[in-house]
């Protein structure tokens, strides 16, 4: 399924279009058909011939209903652009073109309305006036197909183009949790409470529990559909409507989000990019009132420019965002800025940080997860998903931890056992990040919950086994001659490691550190096995230890096939 919106000024036929092509009347109230006015979204859907189904999304192009439009195009792939023939290009088709841009619209087409209410000269106008004002946004070079609704003149050709733009559309993204922004809540005779919503992230299935952002109202789904039919589960990217038992469709509200327990982050206040609209006659500062759009939601909010003190039009910079009511979001998600005193859209970006740490006066946001990892130190896997919505394999245990703050771990441990009783240390008395990292240091050892420096007897340190495997550095032979217990003794005193069934003396571990800088030096991008095997010298018996030794103290990671630089390089 593909979502398309509609957009343009009003009274330029999108209602009218959308009719033409489905059968369905978008406009759902009486006071819309009275007037011949679209005030609210309307929804239609339409089988294309190829197979494809596009789902419409009729918004509103009046100015006094911009907040409306606002809350339909939260979702959508593509975008249809009605201009009328004979009035062209207006206000409101300006700023629908830059809202569209600003949610993260890259596809569309565009319709001429009511062509058989001009001649050709006009027609031709009407398509150079177009063409001008589409020039460097995302629908320059857009296909631009005149119709006539009455005569059906044109419907053809648009079809065909839809066909093309549903292909041209990417997949909806999915993260596997569900959210959905409902934009439509009523009550069904002998069903209850209904809402519907484009489902943007993983799936929901019948049966399913559900929270209601931001109250957190608890739910069960009672039954879905979409395009009218009853499914049992809903995929990402589809219009659907919920079947809500549980709750009063009363407490429900447009803007409202449908997630699932312990998924999402809800944010009171975010880090956001901004990109101000050339139109804007003022820069944008602190002062003021606004809203902010995200989904279909309308959130009263304040603003801080971060870094100078405004940023003009036509400008790109950052702010935070003081949210008047927490919603869950997720960095990439797309806004459009509002001021509401003036009524006037001031621009959009993207979501950068859902929990910023720094105050605004040292903030400098990003999408980068290392940046949420070095400012926190510390994070557990599961709430560093929650955050950036990217799975990140934990280092100790479930915890995920900067460079920096590794560093600091250890130099704390290191000085607590330096100076503590030589029978060790209670290994409680540590926090768990602490026991985390203990339990992977070769120094120390761990017996009936104390913490000692791993030591060995004097004689054991004079074993041959030591020189020799010392001479034999990277390739070394099997150590036949010394029992078990007594290596194991010697990797914890420091003085050798084993790694996939092979010892090494320690040095060779710092051989291998070395080869792997120089590699790295060369390529950034990273090094293969065999690039590391031949640095070396050794055959492929001895490289994957040593590389796997390398990952497993976070001197190196893998990614594909390629070693890159660890944490601890």
């Amino acid at each position: 399924m593909r979502i398309i919106a509609t957009a343009g000024h009003v009274d330029h036929g999108k209602s009218t279009l959308i009719r033409t092509l489905t059968g369905i009347n978008p406009d759902r109230w009486v006071e819309e058909q009275e007037r011949g006015l679209t005030i609210d979204l309307g929804f239609a859907h339409l089988q294309l011939p190829n197979g494809q189904t596009v789902s419409f999304i009729d918004v509103p192009g009046h100015v006094r209903f911009i907040s409306n439009m606002l809350a339909g195009v939260r979702g959508i792939h593509g975008c249809l652009l009605v201009v009328d023939a004979r009035e062209g290009w207006k206000p409101q088709t300006e700023e629908h073109l830059r809202i569209l841009h600003m949610v993260g619209v890259t596809q569309g087409l565009i319709a001429l309305t009511k062509i058989d209410l001009c001649d050709s000269d006009d027609l031709e106008l009407a398509r150079l006036d177009i063409a001008d004002h589409v020039s460097g946004t995302f629908l320059d070079n857009a296909p631009v197909i005149g119709i006539s609704a009455p005569t059906g003149d044109g419907i053809p050709q648009l079809i065909h183009a839809l066909e093309e733009l549903a292909e041209r559309c990417d997949e909806s993204v999915d993260h596997g949790r569900p959210r959905l922004f409902i934009d439509r809540v009523f009550a069904a005779k002998g069903s209850g409470t209904v809402v519907t919503g484009t489902l943007t992230d993983g799936c929901l299935k019948v049966g399913d529990s559900i929270l209601i952002a931001p109250l957190m109202l608890e739910a069960r789904i009672r039954a879905i559909q979409t395009l009218g039919q009853a499914i049992d589960q809903a995929q990402p990217g589809h219009r659907v409507a919920l079947n809500l038992a549980g709750v009063e469709h009363g407490q429900l509200a447009r803007g409202d989000v449908v997630i699932q327990e312990g998924q999402w982050f809800c944010s009171p206040r975010v880090d956001a990019s901004l990109s101000v609209l050339k139109s804007l006659k003022h820069v944008v500062s602190r002062r003021g009132a606004f809203t902010v759009h995200i989904g279909s939601d309308e959130i009263p909010a304040r603003v801080r420019v971060l870094g100078p003190e405004s940023i003009a039009p036509d400008e790109q910079g950052l702010i935070r965002i003081h949210l008047s009511r927490p919603i869950p979001l997720l960095p990439g998600d797309r806004y459009v800025l509002r001021e509401s005193g003036r009524s006037e859209t001031v621009g959009g970006g993207e979501i950068l940080d859902i929990n910023p740490k720094l105050p605004a006066s040292r903030a400098t946001p990003n999408r980068d997860i290392q940046r949420v990892i070095n400012e926190r130190g510390w994070v557990t896997s599961a709430d560093l998903r929650l955050l950036t919505g990217v799975n990140i394999e934990p280092m100790f245990n479930n915890w995920v931890v900067s460079p920096q703050e590794l560093d600091k771990t250890i130099a704390h441990i290191e000085s607590v056992m330096a100076t503590k009783d030589p029978n060790g240390v209670d290994l409680a008395s540590f926090t768990e990040q602490h026991r985390a990292v203990i339990s992977t240091l070769t120094t120390l050892s761990i017996t009936d919950g104390r913490v000692r420096v791993a030591g060995v007897h004097d004689a054991l340190l004079e074993h041959p086994i030591i020189e020799r495997l010392a001479r034999e550095a990277c390739a070394p032979n099997p150590p036949t001659d010394i029992s078990p217990p007594e290596l194991r003794r010697l990797a914890k005193a420091g003085l050798l490691f084993e790694r996939e069934g092979e010892w090494f003396h320690i040095t060779a571990l710092e051989t291998a550190q070395q080869t792997a800088r120089e590699l790295l030096a060369v390529s950034a991008e990273g090094f293969t096995m065999s690039q590391f095997r031949e640095a070396l010298g050794v055959t492929r018996k001895h490289a994957v230890p040593l590389a796997s030794e390398l990952d497993a103290r976070g001197m190196t990671r893998r990614r594909g096939d390629l070693r890159i630089a660890g944490p601890k390089l």
